[in-house]
């Protein structure tokens, strides 16, 4: 009754199934916690055991190979997909309402509100997944509200987010958290493996990943290694000018820039923690820095000033400032 490619997760997904065969789901969840460690994966499972053939996410039948190709369609019988659009990255209320992408061309036939009262055929559900659902902006997460809070009969809407507090207050209290906890080491590089990943990349990917499937992109942990050195560099007194390039973001990125500084931002508070921890003789989460760090984790390192300015950055990132000025200003709080 399981899809056999998602890794880990199995008590709630139990629990999930038990409900749904019960009648006792809510019409609206909210799947937290952090990014990348299958939170969107297993509330598409919803949707696939349904229109299996064998109606247990066999993952062999036709319906099930369209879950797992890259090009999943916005619209299937019993699902619709919402997702951020344009560089921008967010959903925005003429998607909800008409369900139009970010050139106005419809991505599905009716908007949310009408698919969501359609009738769900004999023997399912229907199911709405909002991904990145922090990305609703005011307007669209206001026009969700009187459907989440009282959605048709069998018609449910999973959000998905790793930063539940970005959401409306009023979205966030008419859906029924269920929270995810990161994956084991040995889940998350078994993932890996299967996608071809070495031994020798084990410790820094499994370091960096924290139990997520966020850098299973080759290019995605290489940069951020280098967003790691690029803070250690700082801190050991380097100038931002010949150190900082990792940690600015990329013209050709399909991500507004707010988004890939945080990124980096996260992980300089990481490497804060890390020294922290070091000082009362505890081991390092980022392990395989251990040697670099140990030089910086003095008693006279003020670790507070650069937590702070990191942290005030981070809320920053929604007002588009400028993103070398914003570093500019963390990296002279290492010094």
């Amino acid at each position: 009754m399981f899809s056999a490619d998602i890794v880990g997760h199995q008590a709630i997904r139990n629990r999930l199934l038990e409900r749904l065969q019960g009648g006792r789901i809510r019409g609206s969840l909210l799947f937290t916690g952090p990014e990348g460690i299958g939170k969107r994966r297993v509330a598409l499972e919803m949707a696939q055991r349904e229109i299996c053939f064998r109606r247990t996410a066999c993952g062999q039948c036709e319906s099930c190979r369209i879950f797992g190709g890259e090009d999943l369609p916005f619209e299937l019988p019993n699902l619709l997909r919402i997702t951020p659009e344009g560089k921008a990255g967010v959903i925005r209320i003429d998607q909800i309402r008409e369900g139009l992408d970010s050139n106005n061309q419809p991505r599905f036939s009716r908007g949310v509100i009408e698919w969501a009262a359609l009738a769900p055929a004999l023997g399912c559900h229907r199911w709405i997944l909002v991904e990145e659902a922090h990305r609703l902006n005011q307007s669209s997460g206001n026009i969700l509200l009187k459907t989440l809070e009282e959605p048709p009969p069998d018609t449910h809407f999973i959000l998905v987010t790793h930063r539940p507090e970005a959401l409306l207050q009023t979205i966030r209290s008419r859906c029924e958290r269920i929270p995810f906890a990161p994956l084991a080491p040995r889940e998350a590089w078994a993932v890996a493996q299967r996608k071809g990943w070495r031994d020798l990349d084990h410790d820094r990917w499994t370091a960096l990943g924290e139990g997520s499937l966020r850098f299973l992109d080759e290019v995605a942990f290489h940069r951020a290694g280098a967003q790691v050195e690029s803070w250690i560099a700082l801190m050991a007194g380097r100038s931002f000018s010949e150190s900082a390039a990792p940690l600015l973001p990329e013209k050709e990125s399909a991500l507004a820039q707010g988004e890939q500084l945080r990124q980096p931002l996260e992980l300089l508070l990481r490497l804060l923690a890390d020294l922290a921890r070091m000082r009362i003789g505890e081991t390092p989460a980022l392990v395989p820095w251990r040697d670099k760090l140990e030089a910086l984790a003095t008693p006279y390192r003020d670790l507070k000033a650069p937590q702070e300015a990191a942290l005030q950055a981070l809320r920053h990132l929604p007002r588009n400032l400028s993103p070398e000025p914003l570093l500019r200003e963390v990296a002279l709080s290492l010094v």
